[in-house]
């Protein structure tokens, strides 16, 4: 087998620009530019006009030295759901050498931008780190004061079905949340972590369970902290039933919850009951079970 070189690495990039259409008509359109081996699936709309749109990465999965790159800017009052058609997949790394012994990484870079009442929620489908796999994130987002944005991340570390953990790969996160109001600009939240070696067996690390996960959610500048404190108390008495270690407290505006157990399906239970509930509290339709996922509970 030829080695990799280079050339044969992806570089998939994707644009998405959300657009209310318009004052009057809460119907969110998306305008998209992307390139292999990103492919948009057919979008849909729920009962607030919110656009909801998968995004299918078509090569199966990633190796080292290949690159994605997602944008997206919300325009003044629109609203989005960006998802993925099925987990994504890191592959063990390639291309070791006397420069780069472990090899080389894989990464993806997100830069969200969401104008005034932008409303995006986020939410990839797990991401399966396989033996060896080298993985590094980052997402940058920029709010203005009304602006709201909801992630959630699910990463599955070996492939733990077939007996394989992470070995000597490695998983990067660097997430980034600042908001523009008043001409001044001040951070909402900044998580950094790196999970490889003792930090995947020690008690003060995962302690060997596989799957970690978390959801941040910044709300709108206006926000009551009444309400969300309330939300913060129900969203901790919404475990019931469900197996691993979880934590959820108050942000400055919004909502942190943290995931560590055996079971990306737990964890995603989990997110998505909160996801109900910030719905809920913030007077917006209902969720629905996202069209492309699999194995959902019903909420």
């Amino acid at each position: 087998m030829k080695p990799i070189s280079k050339k044969d690495h992806w570089v998939g990039k994707c644009e998405l620009c959300f657009e209310r259409r318009t004052p009057l008509n809460p119907l969110t359109i998306q305008h998209s530019s992307f390139n292999a081996p990103f492919k948009l699936m057919k979008s849909s709309h729920n009962r607030d006009g919110r656009c909801e749109i998968p995004l299918l990465h078509s090569a199966g999965g990633l190796v080292g030295g290949d690159v994605l790159l997602v944008n997206v800017n919300m325009r003044e009052k629109s609203s989005g759901l960006i998802t993925t058609v099925a987990a994504q997949k890191v592959y063990g790394t390639v291309e070791r050498s006397l420069i780069h012994p472990q090899g080389i990484w894989a990464k993806q870079d997100c830069n969200f931008n969401l104008q005034e009442g932008g409303d995006l929620e986020w939410m990839p489908q797990e991401l399966v780190i396989f033996k060896g796999g080298l993985f590094e994130q980052t997402m940058r987002i920029r709010l203005e004061s009304k602006a709201s944005f909801l992630s959630t991340e699910i990463v599955r570390l070996g492939r733990t079905a077939a007996g394989e953990k992470l070995g000597n790969g490695c998983w990067r996160s660097k997430i980034e949340i600042s908001r523009t109001a008043s001409e001044s600009s001040y951070w909402e939240f900044i998580d950094q972590l790196e999970l490889c070696g003792d930090s995947l067996v020690t008690d003060h690390g995962l302690s060997n369970s596989p799957v970690v996960g978390s959801l941040i959610w910044i709300a709108p500048d206006d926000f009551s902290q009444s309400k969300l404190e309330q939300l913060l108390e129900i969203c901790q008495s919404s475990r019931e039933g469900i197996q691993g270690r979880m934590g959820c407290s108050t942000l400055r505006k919004g909502i942190s919850a943290r995931y560590l157990g055996e079971s990306s399906q737990a964890a995603r239970f989990w997110f998505l009951r909160i996801w109900s509930e910030i719905r809920k509290v913030r007077n917006l339709s209902s969720p629905k079970n996202i069209r492309v996922w699999p194995l959902q509970e019903t909420i």
